[in-house]
């Protein structure tokens, strides 16, 4: 086997163990599959049961920012051994808590906090480890540990629907022990493949021949040279690199400064004395796949990427506006004095709070409905109906997912449209979820509540990463977008605190403790009022959104007509 092939074979190996890994991080959106059964035995009302289920959210989204600079820095490995032990750390003490009948909410808290930030340690890792080992398809490479993480509620529910159906505390059991092992065996196979390749390829020097390329060897001085200047403005950096976000202007001027110089070194290529070039083995780095030296420490979107070369890649690979996206860059202050970040970080908030209201008390929402519907149904029974909705709720994610993506760039490339239009077709889907859940009282129909929310869940979180990257440039991307995702931490808590005080209002303690409501829709039709008022809201500053992006493309539109007058 040559190396080409082996290196080959270990980036796929590295591929399919990130895959896994994901498919461990996204269990938080499982929460209500377990909940309901958890508050009856531990007689929690349904605030301090959505207490828990938001400090899983906190440790998800809260830590973004510095979880992405610890990746940077440390490397995909370690992020995903200390993903794994959080994870283990998390689950094992509320499934003790079940079995004991007691516990301490802010422990309880703590716990499922370690739960999301493991699981975040663990996804960003994987995903980044697909994108540095795949630098020239990393459209395809990092769809599956993304499809993976929006179907991680799905794989768990159904395992455990067949394996322990009706048990909550086995299903907890299987939550810890099979997160922290998930991500504990994948931290074996999952490598940044090769190491940073001293070869890159010069044109050949008869015109014309544009698919035969010679190599050469660079000299130390020319490596060290290359990476000192070479990709001065990466999204996520490390440590050591700094940029100077005042100015963009000074930014493309370095770019095309970096442009003239690399084109002076192709057009003089030093010579051997001999006046021959020197031959390389070029397999190895063809195998490599990344002439811009990725390693572990390398930011996620650091290297320049080329067409893709796989016919699928378009159906999962969210293009951006290149030519905006790299001639902008706003991040820091700047980002926070800009309108348009504060507009969408606003629909960010609004949109993902009323999908993380639904994604957390579904199951409330089923023990509500069918408690009324049918007086005698058994927990077991629920405990099944809930997972159900779990699964429906994360195929309408990964669903979503896609679809946006694929409708993002028809917008764009097809009807030269924003892209934002996919978040008014997100804010209509949450609506349309919203007219449900005030509507349906048999629990039979509640599938349609489930099935809406996850899909515009999912198709807000599948075409924003491109909308920032478009908007505040794909260089300052992953702190942009860490700064983004604060605001479901903010917005989460305000629906779900108030579902729960409605739910709480309309319940009932029986003599043991026990807290439940049997009024069905009534129990919780306040705070879907609430929430159909809130996609109205995000659907009018998507508007804004829309026409202020229209007003200064037409503005730099202007601007850039009378430069080349």
């Amino acid at each position: 086997m040559t190396v080409s092939d082996r290196v080959y074979n270990a980036r796929i190996v590295s591929s399919v163990a990130a895959t896994i890994i994901s498919l461990a991080c996204g269990t938080n959106y499982v929460y209500s599959a377990w909940a309901p059964q958890f508050a009856d035995k531990l007689l929690l009302s349904a605030t301090e049961s959505n207490l828990i289920g938001l400090a899983g959210n906190l440790g998800m989204y809260s830590m973004g920012v510095p979880v992405g600079m610890f990746v940077d820095s440390k490397g995909p490995r370690p992020a995903v051994i200390v993903g794994s032990i959080l994870l283990g750390l998390g689950y094992y003490p509320l499934h003790k808590a079940y079995d004991a009948g007691h516990g301490s909410v802010p422990w309880m808290c703590f716990v499922s906090y370690l739960t999301g930030l493991g699981g975040c340690m663990a996804f960003a890792a994987a995903v980044k480890t697909s994108a540095l080992n795949w630098p020239h398809h990393r459209g395809t490479a990092t769809a599956f540990p993304l499809a993976a993480f929006g179907l991680s509620a799905f794989f768990f529910a159904l395992i455990g629907s067949i394996f322990f159906p009706g048990s909550p505390s086995k299903f907890l059991m299987l939550l810890a022990y099979g997160t922290f092992g998930l991500t504990f065996v994948g931290f074996f196979f999952l490598r940044v493949l090769p190491p940073h390749s001293p070869y890159h390829a010069v044109p050949d020097a008869e015109p014309g021949l544009t698919d035969s390329r010679q190599l050469r060897r660079t000299t130390s001085g020319e490596s060290k040279a290359r990476a000192g200047r070479g990709n001065p403005s990466e999204p996520g950096m490390s440590p050591n690199t700094t940029i100077d976000t005042n100015n963009t202007k000074m930014t493309q001027e370095a770019s095309e400064q970096e442009q003239e110089d690399e084109a002076t070194s192709i057009r003089d290529p030093p010579s051997d004395p001999n006046g021959t070039t020197r031959a390389v083995d070029a397999a190895e780095e063809a195998a490599s796949g990344n002439r811009d030296g990725a390693d572990e420490t390398s930011s996620l979107l650091s290297q320049s990427t080329l067409s893709s070369s796989l016919p699928g890649e378009v159906l999962v690979q969210s293009s951006v506006d290149m030519d905006r996206s790299h001639r902008v860059d706003i991040r820091g202050i700047n980002l926070m004095k800009n309108i348009e970040f504060w507009q969408l970080f606003t629909i960010m908030g609004i949109l993902s709070g009323i999908g993380l209201m639904t994604i957390n008390n579904i199951g409330n929402d089923v023990t509500a409905l069918w408690k009324h519907y049918d007086d005698s149904i058994d927990d077991k029974t629920l405990v099944l109906r809930q997972q159900l909705h779990v699964s429906i709720l994360s195929i309408g994610s990964f669903s979503g997912r896609l679809l946006s993506g694929v409708g993002s760039d028809f917008l764009v490339k097809v009807l030269h449209a924003s892209r934002v239009w996919c978040l008014v077709i997100a804010s209509g889907i949450f609506s349309i979820a919203q007219i449900c859940a005030l509507n349906v009282t048999n629990p039979h129909l509640l599938g349609f509540v489930s099935g809406f929310s996850g899909l515009g869940y999912g198709f807000l979180f599948g075409v924003f990463p491109s909308i920032v990257a478009e908007s505040f440039g794909i260089h300052g991307l992953s702190q942009n977008w860490g700064f983004m995702t604060l605001s479901p931490v903010i917005s989460s808590n305000i629906f779900n605190l108030f579902y729960g005080t409605v739910f709480d209002a309309h319940s009932v303690i029986d003599k043991d403790g026990v807290s439940s409501c049997t009024e069905g829709l009534n129990c919780y039709w306040a705070a879907y009022v609430v929430t159909l008022c809130a996609c109205g809201l995000g659907l009018v500053v998507t508007l804004w959104v829309i026409w202020h992006q229209w007003k200064t493309r037409l503005a730099e539109s202007a601007g850039k007509g009378r430069a080349r007058e």
